[in-house]
């Protein structure tokens, strides 16, 4: 018993001091630890700082660079000025010019090259790139007042140019600046507009004024009208009121057709059955001027369309026709199949159509004529058939009928897809 206690006495400080220098171990095991994590930071900030010093070398030598870039030779910079210089004008729509006080030409861009179809016109003289002389004389309005800047419309290639000059002055010397910029479309739809207001002013007032006059015939204070009267005064009235409604109609549909909100149903059609369908619609008026229209389509021609709205092309084109026909003629309508698409000619015998106005006509509210349309007519007919026609993928466009023994008469086609 004795010697186990003493046992025991001589084992427990070997058991302290085994479990401290555990604990020690144990201590050293944590202090290794965070040193190699430590150390591993310190790694990572080195490698962070190897690469910030990597960086400040790149960037001192991009800086070196640039120094020795602006540093280059005076030709050099120039050349980079003329090239940005060149850049920008190019990259202009309009065409630029610069000229000298002399009117030479200094410098131009793409589109002025293209414009006088000249690609070398540096030193030479204005008009004779140009051969504007309207140009040379803006030139010098320009040096008589260099504060100001002009601008005045021309007419080039029977397009309109809106042209602005102005004198600059840089480091001694005297430049002359011109852009030309294309407004044609511009003057086209200011043209229309004034064609509008004018049209639709005349179309309004004939039959407003009609209505007025027949209602003051009915209700004369001395001339109490009869019943046979008051019909035929009512019917003049309707008529009247029907051309109203036509005109209110036609500017419906073509600002539908223009805005795309008119829809088109494409199917397999026969041309025949739609040509009968619009000669059946303006049979009063052949009628009254005893004309004859002709359907000369063979039954076998299938185009692919919209049947309504191709019948309204017919009906407005053989409307024109009859309109323009002297009496007791004929108008033909006939198609001929080129393969990819059907040809529809509406032919007849009247005046035809001058050849400088064939483009206009198919402009809104424009009338060839308008003093000997007598009233009748908006100048919207062609310019749907148009819409309509292009809608398709067509084109439509207007001839001399060769026909006629004067070789004149009107010959109006149009094309549409085949089957």
């Amino acid at each position: 018993m004795s010697e186990t206690l003493e046992n025991e006495q001589k084992v427990k400080p070997l058991r302290k001091k085994t479990e401290e220098r555990a604990h020690e171990l144990q201590q050293l095991q944590e202090t290794l630890s965070a040193q190699e994590v430590a150390l591993e930071h310190l790694k990572q900030e080195i490698n962070q700082r190897e690469e910030a010093l990597s960086f400040l070398r790149r960037s001192l030598a991009e800086y070196d660079e640039l120094l020795e870039a602006s540093q280059a030779d005076d030709d050099q910079t120039e050349e980079y000025k003329i090239a940005l210089a060149l850049t920008l004008s190019n990259a202009a729509y309009d065409a630029l010019l610069v000229v000298d006080e002399n009117t030479r030409i200094l410098a131009s861009n793409n589109s002025a090259e293209i414009l006088f179809s000249n690609s070398h016109p540096r030193g030479r003289m204005l008009v004779d790139v140009t051969e504007l002389p309207e140009l040379e004389s803006m030139v010098m309005d320009a040096l008589a007042n260099e504060e100001e800047s002009f601008e005045e419309q021309i007419v080039f290639k029977k397009r309109f140019y809106r042209v602005r000059s102005q004198v600059i002055r840089r480091d001694g010397n005297l430049f002359i600046g011109l852009a030309l910029q294309d407004v044609s479309e511009l003057v086209r739809l200011n043209r229309a507009r004034r064609d509008m207001v004018a049209n639709i002013s005349h179309e309004l007032r004939t039959p407003i004024a009609n209505i007025r006059l027949i209602i003051d015939s009915l209700f004369h204070e001395q001339d109490k009208p009869k019943r046979k009267q008051s019909t035929s005064a009512v019917r003049a009235i309707a008529r009247e009121t029907d051309s109203l409604l036509w005109l209110v109609q036609e500017l419906l549909d073509l600002s539908m057709i223009e805005s795309g909100q008119a829809i088109l149903r494409m199917v397999e059609e026969p041309l025949s059955s739609i040509v009968v369908e619009a000669v059946e619609r303006v049979e009063d008026q052949s009628d009254a001027k005893e004309i004859e229209i002709v359907n000369e389509v063979s039954p076998d021609v299938q185009v692919l369309a919209d049947k309504d709205q191709v019948r309204r092309v017919l009906i407005n084109l053989i409307h024109n026709a009859i309109k323009w026909s002297p009496p007791h003629e004929k108008i033909r309508v006939r198609a001929t199949n080129d393969g990819d698409e059907v040809t529809v000619s509406v032919l007849d015998k009247g005046p035809g159509v001058p050849e400088e106005f064939r483009e206009r006509i198919f402009e809104r509210f424009y009338q060839v004529d308008p003093s000997r349309s007598g009233g009748d007519g908006t100048g919207l007919g062609l310019a749907i058939c148009k819409h309509i026609i292009e809608a398709h993928g067509g084109r439509i466009w207007v001839e001399d009928n060769l026909e006629t023994k004067e070789g004149r008469g009107g010959c109006f086609k149009f094309t549409l897809p085949s089957v």
